[in-house]
């Protein structure tokens, strides 16, 4: 999905009305109403409801994000670059956490893991591109995985989080991301101790990917 920018006006003029009048027609005819559109035609826009204005709406804070690290590419290995890269999007969000806690409350519903974990997939996948990764493997599927299980506790933090610049969700970030480092670099250590070892350790060495 890509957000044209008419769709983006609208996702704009919408994320004030939501904290009031959630992820509805009713929000969404306020905002065409704002937009000098006819309200009329919240019948005919997102036909799959709230999951569709959600999904379109952090779609576009995915395409923003990288169009603001592409403006200034943060330096430093990976791990550095992905931190760079979720921090940016903490600050671009801040304006609209109310907004951003109806959409997560909704997608908490049982009925909506399916489009809770495609939204958090897609930003983990736009974290790392953002970020610069090159991979082409398996890794590549790892680090989006992995990405994603920080992902949405890193967000249901944030949303209760009034230190200044999200100074406390930073450290929380940093926390995990230490722990996937930590878990890298056994895993790493194990692959190497194992490729040493006889046959049928070799075997089992060759099926622990990085």
């Amino acid at each position: 999905m890509q957000i044209d920018e008419n769709t983006a006006a609208l996702l704009d003029a919408l994320a004030p009305n939501v904290p009031f009048d959630g992820w509805t027609r009713k929000a969404l005819a306020l905002a065409l109403e704002s937009l000098g559109r006819a309200p009329e035609d919240a019948a005919l826009l997102f036909p799959g409801g709230a999951g569709e204005m959600i999904e379109a709406y952090f779609t576009l804070a995915d395409e923003r994000m990288i169009a603001a690290v592409r403006a200034n590419p943060p330096e430093g290995g990976v791990g550095a670059r992905v931190r760079a890269v979720l921090a940016l999007r903490l600050e671009q969000m801040a304006g609209e956490r109310e907004t951003i806690r109806r959409a997560l409350s909704w997608l908490a519903l049982p009925a909506q893991a399916r489009h809770l974990a495609r939204l958090i997939a897609a930003m983990a996948d736009a974290v790392w591109f953002a970020a610069g990764d090159k991979s082409a493997d398996f890794s590549w599927y790892t680090k989006r995985a992995t990405l994603s299980a920080i992902l949405l506790p890193t967000l249901l933090y944030w949303l209760g989080d009034e230190s200044p610049a999200h100074e406390k969700t930073l450290g929380f970030l940093d926390r995990r991301l230490a722990g996937v480092r930590r878990f890298g670099q056994c895993r790493q250590g194990l692959r190497a101790r194992l490729a040493q070892m006889p046959h049928p350790f070799r075997f089992a060495a060759t099926s622990v990917r990085g």
